[in-house]
């Protein structure tokens, strides 16, 4: 409890901090764009982990809903005239009612075939929305001329900030608990009167929801993009590379995770030879993380630290 209470107070200080940079000197635009960024792609992980790192369900579809939370907001926020607080919200709703009506068939399936079928839904919107509206969406003339990044930073921020709250009450919660004992062992939960599908739906409509978030940072923040290009696989298996490097079923994972991530992306795409180069990188780190460490790199730290506290005194 004195660890989570840390590490909770920990995030805390640099939530803080991270909320007054855009207001310091070192708040450039050139940082605010790399923590946006880094922000959208920590909440996505983060989301993702809900399913996978809760409940022991691997989506691959997970980019759908990311994508309908971006489609959503945009289409109500330049569109409709809408409040972008309103929009987000119905965004993330969205994005939670397709999770409500996919996931009743979908959390049917057992293992590997639910993966694939989400896989192939979410390829499926990609390609119908990019068949519906194939052209790019860019911000009209008044909003582009009032464009700032100070509050699209503060934004993302906020929607990783209410994600990761989120994820450490769960941590703690009885829905949370049962969960994890779905996780762990099904047969087991639902002898002690775990209701199995019920936790898992749960679980899909929470991840479904904080990616529609995440989707709607995405939407307010860029100037222009096509409309089918938050629903492409990429998002979801890089929610997924963050998420198993940094640790899965934890806090901290995604986050540390994501700033491996950014980190490497942003290093290898300042030479024009080596633009693409950091998926190639971090997949094999990806490979590398499984086969030793399936806890990430959450799992080497805590690792060290048990080895620091109890390493013998010497006389």
């Amino acid at each position: 409890m004195r660890k989570r209470r840390y590490t909770a107070l920990i995030l805390i200080v640099i939530g803080i901090a991270l909320a007054f940079l855009p207001a310091s000197p070192v708040g450039s635009n050139d940082i605010l764009t790399l923590l946006i960024t880094l922000f959208i792609i920590a909440a996505l992980a983060s989301s993702w982990n809900i399913l996978a790192g809760f409940v022991g369900r691997i989506n691959l579809g997970h980019a759908s809903f990311f994508g309908i939370g971006a489609l959503v907001t945009r289409e109500l926020w330049l569109g409709a005239d809408w409040h972008p607080a309103l929009a987000f919200i119905v965004g993330g709703a969205t994005a939670a009612l397709a999770a409500l009506i996919v996931g009743a068939p979908a959390l049917r399936l057992k293992g590997i075939y639910f993966s694939v079928g989400t896989l192939a839904l979410a390829e499926a919107m990609r390609l119908t929305v990019g068949t519906i509206l194939p052209r790019v969406s860019r911000l009209p003339g008044p909003e582009l001329r009032s464009y700032e990044l100070a509050p699209r930073y503060l934004i993302a921020l906020g929607v990783l900030a209410l994600i990761v709250a989120f994820v450490y009450w769960l941590r703690q919660s009885k829905l949370g608990l049962g969960m994890m004992a779905v996780r762990e062992d099904e047969e087991a939960a639902k002898s002690v009167g775990v209701n199995i599908f019920f936790h898992s739906l749960i679980a899909f409509i929470l991840s479904a929801f904080f990616a529609g978030l995440a989707g709607g940072a995405f939407a307010f923040y860029h100037v222009g993009y096509y409309p089918n290009f938050p629903f492409g696989p990429e998002w979801t298996f890089e929610a997924l590379l963050v998420t198993f490097v940094g640790g899965i079923g934890t806090l901290v994972g995604p986050l540390v995770g994501a700033v491996f991530f950014v980190m490497i992306s942003d290093l290898l795409s300042s030479n024009p030879d080596l633009l693409n180069v950091h998926l190639i990188v971090f997949g094999a780190l990806f490979i590398a993380v499984v086969l030793a460490l399936p806890g990430g790199i959450i799992e080497v730290v805590t690792r060290l630290r048990r080895r620091v506290l109890v390493a013998p005194k010497q006389p």
